[in-house]
């Protein structure tokens, strides 16, 4: 027995506070389980009446004539941790709470929810919720759930699973899904997350056999390091992850945080852990649906190539504009290939989009002919089709359908969509086939996207794992710039070399000794943003120059920061032009040590253009970090501009990620700003490190 089978399988439950009345929230699961379909043995529990439903009912567990597996909890929720005790004590693996009146209700609930976390951990049984609706285990006629969705569409075993941390919302997956022809084999929602999170689930299906694609709702995480091994497992296996979290705003931050009384975390952090570990975030249930109907083919192009085939010139024109702004690449059929297109339909245009134009109804034969020579002579990952109503009808559809059958036979990796408007019954036939049907050719192509990332991730090899750390040591007082370069250059971050003055005399005999122009910079543990407080001075040319700028820094620093400690100023040669970045680390409170890399300066608070990944990260995914900035053209040297040194850009990302993942119990924050990425290598100009502060 794994621990799924636990909570969704089991053989001997009792309900807690069963009503005999099959609408409310104790009696809608009892009447599920009467069903003869369910084979199971479900007692009802309730002091009150002597029998539930026609059934024999208990006043207590304790009462009851076996042990059981499972408990479902209806009571109010000062007694549930009572009733989990006794439930352990009758044999029970989990216990299932429908209770609400906990932690989403201020300090009195939060102290309820305390105690029952305790009776589960001491008493070694499993807490689904509290305050969730339930779940349901299709296979095995299993609804332990309260919702009515299972009166309206009772469900249809399939390989897709939804783990849901609103139940509410949850439901709503499961409705939108049944309502599109696809089948939920396993659905959990958890709740308050006493114990079971939304992360524990996601990695129970990743090892079920029978399920293929796992939808998600999440509202926040407060296990990093399981929903990371959670997306491993399920990226190990080929069984995509389709994520929506909630929380994005600010508004929806707080709305989060009131519904389950924890807080919702950085957005960013969140889109960066599951791009890097394999999942895909959709910001609504349309594109969820989408997706899961894209996934149930079960095939995963690798790639962005994408080829679009279509009997009208405007859609293949809104396909392609939709597929530019998805970043996918509608690269031109061969010449070559376009010219022997021609040849067999003159008036054809085969460049990509490929217009068969109105003779595809005069000859279906066209459709194997183009999109072999697509797939053979293009190379595109996957197809989309836009036949419009032309499918639906009885005397083309389904001769089309037979052609591309017989055509797509020979190519078991590409993944071929559907843009039509057809009967349900016609539609359902082309997604027996495995050509998922779309009515909107945009939302098409999405899927398909979210299908390519599947099958990249899929076959991405890298091994972070590999990445070996030195062993980790005490870091040194970083409280002043220098101090925190030395740190960093000891990890083979290249930094500018500076020297320390406190007096004027001593500011003069530094610039005396360079030919170039000086950087003069405060040095304070106290000032984090020298600027602010006229604390950077560039271009100093001449010794006079440099003692003039020194008084008038410390002036106008004593005015602005006068409890400030002052150690003097740095001093420092100025660096050649390149391109400045920002590059950093900081330890997440959820997900541990993660790299930053930014475009450097106004570009950076204008743009927000970052990417962050867990660290340690390899050489590749730091090049992938680069790839993904908006402003990622202007390392190329745009306009005649010098090329700049990508390769000691990566190296220093790579650099940074060991360096945080090193000293993860110490550090809180590093940051090189600006580095400066040069023609050949790339240096740190300023840097900060903030180490932890103990409680």
């Amino acid at each position: 027995m794994t621990i799924l089978s636990d909570l969704t399988a089991p053989k001997r439950l009792a309900i807690v506070g069963a009503s005999d009345n099959p609408t409310r929230i104790g009696g809608r699961p009892m009447s599920y389980m009467l069903k003869p379909e369910f084979k199971g043995i479900c007692y009802p529990v309730n002091p009150n009446r002597e029998t539930i439903q026609g059934v024999t009912s208990y006043p207590s567990l304790k009462a009851l004539p076996d042990d059981i597996d499972f408990a479902i909890i209806a009571v109010p929720a000062a007694q549930v941790a009572g009733q989990v005790r006794d439930a352990a004590e009758k044999g029970a693996k989990a216990a299932l709470i429908f209770s609400s009146g906990f932690a989403e209700m201020g300090e009195e609930g939060a102290a309820l929810q305390d105690e029952l976390y305790l009776v589960g951990k001491n008493k070694n049984i499993r807490i689904i919720g509290p305050n969730c609706l339930g779940l349901f285990n299709a296979s095995e006629h299993f609804y332990a759930t309260f919702t009515s969705s299972i009166d309206r569409a009772t469900p249809r075993p399939g390989g897709l699973a939804i783990a849901s941390q609103s139940g509410a919302y949850g439901s709503h997956i499961y409705m939108s899904c049944h309502e599109r022809g696809l089948g939920i084999g396993q659905w959990v929602t958890t709740g308050n997350e006493v114990d079971i999170e939304v992360a524990e689930v996601i990695k129970m299906y990743a090892a079920e056999e029978s399920v293929h694609t796992i939808l998600a709702y999440v509202e926040s995480i407060k296990n990093g390091p399981l929903m990371i091994e959670a997306l491993e497992a399920a990226r190990a296996n080929k069984k995509p992850v389709v994520i929506t979290k909630v929380g994005r705003s600010e508004v929806g931050a707080a709305a989060a945080s009131s519904h389950t009384a924890s807080l919702a975390g950085e957005d960013a952090i969140y889109d960066a852990i599951f791009k890097q570990y394999g999942a895909y975030r959709v910001q609504s249930t349309e594109e969820m649906i989408d997706v899961a109907v894209a996934a149930r083919p079960r095939i995963y192009p690798v790639g962005k190539k994408v080829g679009l085939v279509t009997i009208s010139g405007g859609a293949g024109i809104l396909m392609a504009d939709a597929a530019s702004d998805l970043s996918l690449d509608v690269a031109p059929m061969p010449i070559d290939a376009q010219e022997e297109m021609k040849k067999v339909l003159p008036f054809a245009a085969p460049r990509n989009p490929v217009d068969v134009t109105a003779q595809f109804f005069n000859d279906l034969s066209l459709i194997p002919k183009f999109t072999k020579a697509m797939l053979d002579r293009g190379g595109y990952d996957g197809l989309v089709g836009f036949w419009t109503s032309v499918a639906g009808s009885p005397l083309l559809g389904k001769p089309l359908l037979e052609y591309l059958k017989h055509t797509m036979k020979d190519y078991p990796d590409r993944l071929f969509l559907h843009v039509m408007l057809a009967p349900q019954e016609m539609c359902e036939a082309y997604e027996k086939e495995g050509f998922p049907t779309f009515t909107d050719p945009t939302r098409a192509l999405a899927a398909l996207k979210a299908m390519m990332h599947f099958g990249m991730s899929f076959a991405d090899k890298a091994d972070v794992n590999t990445i070996a750390l030195p062993t980790s040591v005490t870091l040194p007082n970083a409280s002043t710039e220098q101090q925190a370069k030395a740190i960093l250059q000891q990890f083979g971050l290249s930094m500018v070399q500076d020297e320390l003055a406190s007096t004027a005399d001593a500011v003069m005999k530094v610039v005396e000794k360079h030919s170039s122009e000086m950087v003069m910079k405060i040095s304070s543990p106290d000032i984090l943003h020298k600027s602010d407080v006229g604390g950077v001075v560039l271009h100093l040319k001449t010794a006079q120059e440099a003692a003039t700028a020194f008084e008038d820094m410390m002036a106008s620093v004593k005015k602005l920061e006068p409890n400030a400690q002052i150690d003097g100023v740095l001093l420092t040669p100025m660096v050649e032009e390149g391109v400045d970045m920002i590059l950093g680390a900081r330890i997440d409170p959820i997900f541990g040590p993660l790299v930053m890399i930014g475009m450097g300066g106004v570009h950076a608070e204008i743009f927000k253009d970052v990417a962050f990944m867990r660290a340690p990260v390899s050489e590749a995914q730091a090049r992938s970090m680069v790839d993904s900035l908006k402003l990622r053209a202007l390392l190329d040297g745009p306009r005649g501009a010098a090329v700049s040194d990508v390769n000691a850009l990566v190296d220093a990302i790579v650099k940074m990620s060991v360096f945080a993942a090193s000293h993860e119990q110490q550090l809180d924050s590093a940051e090189i700003n600006p580095l400066r990425v040069l023609p050949n290598g790339c240096v740190g100009l300023d840097a900060l490190i903030q180490i932890r502060e103990v409680v």
